[in-house]
């Protein structure tokens, strides 16, 4: 995969074996308890045919400060070329500081499979059927 970074910030992954590369944020902000912010990072890509690209939120972030990309993931179609940005959401109890630099997002790659679609009449039976959202239950 080939990028371009705006302000040098390396695309890389922070540990072998990692399946996101960490996101770092070019700009500073802040952001209120039920806030957005849409903060650019720097990073252009050039996906591999047949990848694409999630913004994804880091867990850490997450768990710790209620920090999420709100429209996760966050969809990079391989031919994109503009600079990756994401949507931070604060779902937390306090104004969250990003600094530029800072670790804001991941970036997951992954191969996907076109399909075409086609109406049918009628749908294939399934056990499950079209029992709905929730109805598998919890146990």
């Amino acid at each position: 995969m080939n990028y371009t970074s705006d302000y040098g910030y390396e695309l890389s992954y922070a540990h072998e074996g990692d399946a996101g590369m960490d996101l770092r944020s070019a700009e500073d902000a802040v952001i209120l308890p039920g806030g957005r912010e849409t903060i650019g990072t720097g990073i252009h890509i050039e996906l591999p045919k047949g990848t694409v690209g999630y913004v994804m939120p880091r867990s850490g972030l997450a768990a710790k400060h209620g920090i999420t990309v709100l429209n996760s993931p966050g969809v990079v179609d391989e031919g994109y070329r503009g600079e990756i940005k994401a949507t931070i959401h604060n779902a937390g109890f306090a104004p969250f500081e990003i600094r530029k630099g800072d670790r804001i997002a991941q970036l997951v790659i992954a191969p996907y499979a076109n399909v075409f679609p086609e109406m049918v009449d009628e749908l294939s039976e399934t056990e499950r059927g079209n029992n709905g959202f929730g109805s598998t239950g919890v146990k």
